[in-house]
């Protein structure tokens, strides 16, 4: 063997040797096997190559290939369908009840949850893209039948919380636009459709889904931004509620909320799968390295965008409502009523901007709860069924609870805004069953080889 492919076969080797002993031929192995699996090797988007020359095809596999804008739109995606998690109807809750009753001083704890959601779905999708799985699959191999199914049920209980929010937040948002004709137990029925338009989506690829929610993601910042707009809110005590910490006795049951509504427990679990849907060479370092490079930078940019959007609807009912005899009053189900009596009709009504923007939030976060359901009830029961059926029987579990809640609560407005605001508690206290093992899987080498995380950045979170 001649000397130069002598030394590139070694480099090959050691570069092989320090990644997880889940190398090409596991791989192979599992693709022939009956696993569930995130995403099918036809689906997966194919990067490899692009803005490359044949050169630098050939390098070790251990280097990383040079920075490519192209390379970094077709990894574009998963991280701003994880975003949806920080804009839910959910979200909006806690933000309005946080603007109307802390005013201004809870916006830096919103941005540090933002921040620590961040790094959270970062190590997330180390995870995915180090091992090639995600993780409720790998909480079903690595951890004893019963502690996986208890991960499973509370993370089922977290998600059925958050669709709970994400379906009722839509059936109010059609409540509005249609000027209250349509109850709210038909916008439920409505919403609880939407997985079929994933469906015929996902069937033209995922590039196409992921299109669909950048339109939905901008429709909620066109909307919530007009609002903040509209309210004027004061920019000094704007830039103190973010970089001055305040806390008070009155406001602990919002800043829980605020907590548990930016950091979703299933949306750590979806993450580690949707990276998926671009294909990598996990057995070449230099690959998982620059995979982990782009998915980065695009949820930090998707993250500080849902940050903004947060912020927008915080300060605009800090601006209007907070010192006012309407601020415990003020929930999902009539902010849009107050904001008109506040801010007026104008060029376009903002009830209808806030129906608007609510709606976008309602409809894209259904359909990423859907397709983290799949993910979810996949990985850890290894269910093998076809794309339609998962859906079904995902969107079922949460509709189901979601109907009955409608029909109790349609009259009550009062008591659906309570409710909204106990499930976003709800996520805070189901947080740690997924970042438990999160943590846990991420730290270990045996799983993640050189892609382990350290002890200080494991303590960090």
């Amino acid at each position: 063997m001649p000397a130069q492919y002598q030394q590139q076969h070694e480099a090959a080797e050691e570069a092989v040797s320090l990644l997880p002993s889940r190398s090409l031929d596991s791989e192979l192995e599992e693709v022939n096997s009956e696993e569930e699996t995130a995403f099918e090797a036809s689906e997966k988007i194919v990067v490899v190559g692009v803005d490359e020359s044949e050169s630098s095809q050939s390098k070790d596999s251990s280097s990383v290939p040079p920075f490519s804008w192209k390379k970094l739109w077709l990894f574009t995606g998963p991280g701003f369908l994880m975003s949806i998690a920080f804009l839910d109807p959910g979200n909006l809750e806690g933000d309005l009840q946080s603007g109307a009753i802390a005013g201004y001083s809870l916006l830096w704890l919103l941005m540090w949850a933002t921040i620590m959601g961040l790094l959270i779905q970062l190590l997330s999708a180390r995870l995915g893209v180090a091992t090639g799985k995600h993780l409720a699959e790998l909480c079903r191999e690595e951890y004893p039948t019963w502690a996986a199914y208890l991960l499973w049920i509370m993370t089922e209980i977290a998600l059925i919380g958050a669709d709970i929010q994400e379906v009722i937040g839509s059936a109010i948002a059609i409540k509005i636009l249609s000027n209250g004709f349509l109850p709210l137990w038909a916008g439920v029925l409505i919403t609880a459709f939407d997985c079929f338009i994933f469906l015929f989506l996902e069937n033209y690829g995922v590039r196409k889904l992921e299109a669909l929610f950048a339109v939905l993601i901008g429709t909620m910042g066109l909307s919530f931004a007009w609002m903040f707009g509209e309210a004027k809110p004061n920019g000094k005590e704007l830039l103190l509620g973010v970089l001055v910490p305040k806390l008070s006795s009155r406001t602990i049951r919002q800043a829980v909320g605020v907590v548990g509504c930016v950091i979703m427990p299933h949306n750590v679990y979806l993450h580690s799968a949707l990276v998926q849907s671009r294909k990598i060479e996990t057995h070449k370092k230099g690959r998982v390295q620059e995979a982990l490079n782009y998915y980065t930078i695009e949820s930090t940019v998707a993250l500080a965008i849902s940050f903004m959007i947060n912020l927008f609807v915080t300060t605009v009912f800090a601006k209007g409502f907070y010192g006012t005899d309407k601020a415990d009053s003020i929930g999902l189900v009539n902010a849009g009523q107050y904001l008109e009596e506040k801010y007026g009709g104008g060029l376009l009504p903002i009830l209808y901007i806030w129906g608007i923007g609510l709606l976008a939030a309602g409809q894209s976060s259904t359909i990423t709860g859907t397709y983290a359901g799949q993910f979810i009830m996949g990985g850890f029961l290894n269910l093998r069924l076809k794309k339609w059926l998962r859906s079904v029987i995902t969107r079922s579990v949460a509709i189901i609870p979601t109907i009955i809640v409608a029909l109790v609560f349609d009259s009550s407005d009062a008591t659906l805004d309570v409710l909204n605001e106990w499930l976003n508690v709800l996520q805070s206290v189901q947080i740690p069953f997924a970042l438990i093992p999160l943590l846990s899987l991420v730290s270990k080498e045996e799983i993640m080889g050189v892609f382990k995380i350290g002890h200080t950045l494991k303590v960090r979170c």
